[in-house]
């Protein structure tokens, strides 16, 4: 269908697509610590991943990721999806696990991977010293139980005039 077709309006989202990677050993994830030269998140702990690129699909996409800012390979599979709010366009998050398969675990120009045991993560948002994006600790509490062939969850995120996070997940 040409994008003419598409009934694209100022009223409905252009959407962005990017991964983000959560990878898991044992009680720990893997997380990217954002290097002091970055322009956003700069020396803040997310998940690994990125952009979508042109002619990709979204597990492609998450490989790469991984490989690039790790130098890991892994068997990721999809947990859900995260719409983030972002005014007239939006970010939609395709949310990957897994387990490592193989590689050399590297520091990237991105920043550095590091494992993090998942209650220092989970515990950030209280005061912890850890800084970590505002979204990680809800969305790995939302995956941390889950197994493969576990149905995906569907959420949106948004800040209130208030300035507070809310992430709601469809039940």
């Amino acid at each position: 269908m040409p994008s003419s077709s598409q009934g694209i309006t100022n009223t409905r989202y252009s959407l962005i697509p990017r991964t983000s990677i959560l990878l898991r050993r044992g009680e720990s994830y893997l997380l990217l610590k954002g290097a002091p030269t970055k322009r956003l998140w700069a020396n803040i702990y997310n998940g690994l991943g990125g952009h979508v690129e042109r002619g990709e699909d979204v597990l492609s996409a998450a490989k790469r990721e991984l490989l690039e800012e790790a130098g890991l390979v892994a068997d990721l599979w999809l947990c859900g999806t995260l719409i983030v709010d972002a005014g007239e366009t939006g970010i939609c998050l395709f949310i990957f696990t897994g387990e490592v398969a193989g590689g050399q675990l590297t520091a990237s120009e991105e920043g550095l991977a590091e494992w993090i045991e998942f209650e220092q993560i989970v515990g950030a948002n209280d005061n912890s010293a850890l800084p970590v994006i505002e979204d990680l600790p809800i969305l790995l509490k939302r995956i941390h139980g889950m197994k493969r062939g576990d149905p995906l969850f569907f959420a949106r995120s948004f800040y209130t005039d208030a300035g507070k996070l809310i992430v709601k997940f469809e039940e």
